[in-house]
């Protein structure tokens, strides 16, 4: 037996066992490794994407870099805006403490904000032409092939959001915030001056002008904040709070006069003298004093925003209850007629017109056309309404002819009456205001009127009445009654 064939089977034995062995391990740790394998081949895909223009052709790449700075210097600059716009965060959202905050340091305030808006609208400007830049370079990149185009899709996705951004997103909502601020600012510069204003005593001596009741710092702070407000679009929201604030003062100092006789008047000419008095100082308080004040106030808070400031006052105005004032008068004009009438509608008639400069000054805008329309409806009503009683007297007087006369030979009571209503007619009360109603009216007529020719009709009324006497006398079957009679009538006219 040849022992060293023997030892060459064995040692080849050992070879191949250890081959075997090697192999079994090998493919063990290729198991184990085979996860982390793809781990790392997703990781290369990823990364060739991003380096992939890398490996573009140089001269592709040397083409592609002026574009991409073009694109690219735009975006940094917004870029830069937008981290000068957080910078404007802490003063602007500060809260309102001593000389912080809109109600502490009010210029300052105005002025950081100034930053900002010019922020926002190179933001607004220029946020989606950047993005759109950048946008073409994406497209230029895509087209030639110089990136992975997932990546290009992924991206171009992003920049389509920025090209339109909401307007809050421009800032993250930091410009609303500061609006709100100043708004709220607003509200309460209004609120700590608003005191309702007390109707003076009678008697009292009253201003030629309505009182200032906000101080002009306080003014000015109210016209700071209301310029940016309305600047920013905030208009209406500025109004409403104006409105709410003012038509409460206007309402409160109402509530203190106590109108409430202004909701049901009586119908009785009579009856409606105290409350006529009443009305006619309570209309001159509300419309020289509490009005005057408020259009005077809106003028210089509105500033140069004159419709605004028009229709602002028209609602304050509404708040103020004219219109109940006009209907009340209105209701004077619609009580049943009878001599005391007569006056009652004059009282009305005196208290317009001695304020119709008022009336024009402060309700002469188009916001007021109703306060405008009632008025001249009302007017018209008191003076066809007194000229129809006054040219009426004469036939009343008429009309009593042929009634008998007293029993006793006494006064005719129809006699008293009409002396003391003649006299009190052409007194100083009543005389000028029922010659410029009598003048308004036969100006609407075309016709000419002068204060000889109401003194005329008076006369033509005792006239009349005179006339009554002689066929009054007539009537007694007793002669020393009817001297009597004449004797009573004639002396009492002597004396009245």
């Amino acid at each position: 037996m040849d022992h060293g064939g023997e030892g060459r089977v064995a040692a080849a034995r050992r070879t191949l066992r250890a081959g075997v062995d090697k192999s079994r391990a090998l493919g063990h740790s290729l198991a184990r490794a085979g996860p982390r394998l793809e781990e790392i081949q997703a990781a290369l895909l990823a990364l060739e994407a991003a380096v992939r223009p890398i490996c573009a052709p140089h001269a592709e790449l040397a083409a592609a870099g002026p574009h991409i700075d073009r694109a690219v210097s735009p975006a940094a600059a917004v870029l830069k805006v937008f981290d000068a716009v957080h910078g404007l965060e802490p003063p602007l959202l500060a809260p309102g403490a001593a000389g912080s905050g809109a109600a502490g340091d009010l210029p300052g305030y105005l002025a950081v904000l100034a930053q900002l808006e010019e922020a926002h609208r190179f933001l607004a400007d220029n946020c989606g032409l950047a993005a759109q830049w950048l946008a073409d370079i994406v497209e230029y990149l895509g087209d030639r092939d110089l990136a992975d185009q997932r990546f290009l899709a992924d991206l171009g996705v992003t920049l389509d959001e920025l090209r339109t951004p909401p307007a809050g997103d421009l800032d993250g909502g930091l410009l609303a915030a500061a609006l709100s601020m100043l708004e709220a600012e607003f509200r309460r510069l209004l609120a700590d001056h608003s005191a309702p204003l007390a109707m003076p005593q009678p008697g009292a001596a009253a201003g030629s002008t309505a009182p200032s009741r906000v101080p002009a710092a306080a003014v000015h702070k109210l016209t700071l904040i209301l310029d940016r407000l309305v600047a920013n679009g905030r208009q209406d929201r500025c109004v409403a709070v104006y409105i709410d604030a003012r038509g409460g003062v206007v309402s409160a100092s109402l509530r203190a006069l106590g109108l409430d006789y202004l909701r049901e008047p009586s119908q009785d000419a009579q009856a409606l003298g105290p409350a006529l008095e009443l009305w006619g100082r309570h209309l001159e308080f509300v419309v020289r004093r509490l009005l005057e004040s408020e259009r005077q106030l809106c003028a210089k808070v509105f500033g140069l925003h004159k419709d605004v400031a028009s229709a602002c006052f028209a609602e304050v105005a509404a708040q103020a209850g004219v219109l109940d004032f006009l209907r009340f008068g209105r209701a004077v004009a619609d009580a049943k007629k009878d001599p005391i009438k007569l006056q009652r509608l004059l009282e009305v008639f005196d208290s317009l017109n001695k304020l119709r400069l008022d009336f024009n000054r402060l309700f002469g805008g188009k916001a007021c056309a109703e306060i405008q329309s009632q008025t001249r409806d009302l007017v018209k009503l008191l003076i066809d309404g007194a000229v129809e009683i006054f040219e009426e007297l004469i036939v009343q007087v008429e009309l009593q002819r042929h009634m008998p006369p007293p029993v006793d030979g006494g006064v005719p009571r129809l006699v008293t009456f009409v002396v003391e209503y003649c006299n009190r007619l052409l007194g100083e009360q009543y005389r000028p205001v029922l010659g410029q109603a009598l003048t308004i009216h036969r100006s609407w007529r075309k016709e000419a009127f002068n204060d000889r020719m109401l003194v005329d009709a008076v006369l033509n009324i005792v006239k009349a009445l005179e006339a009554n006497f002689d066929v009054w006398s007539k009537a007694y079957d007793n002669a020393t009654l009817s001297y009597l009679f004449m004797m009573n009538t004639h002396w009492h006219f002597f004396r009245h």
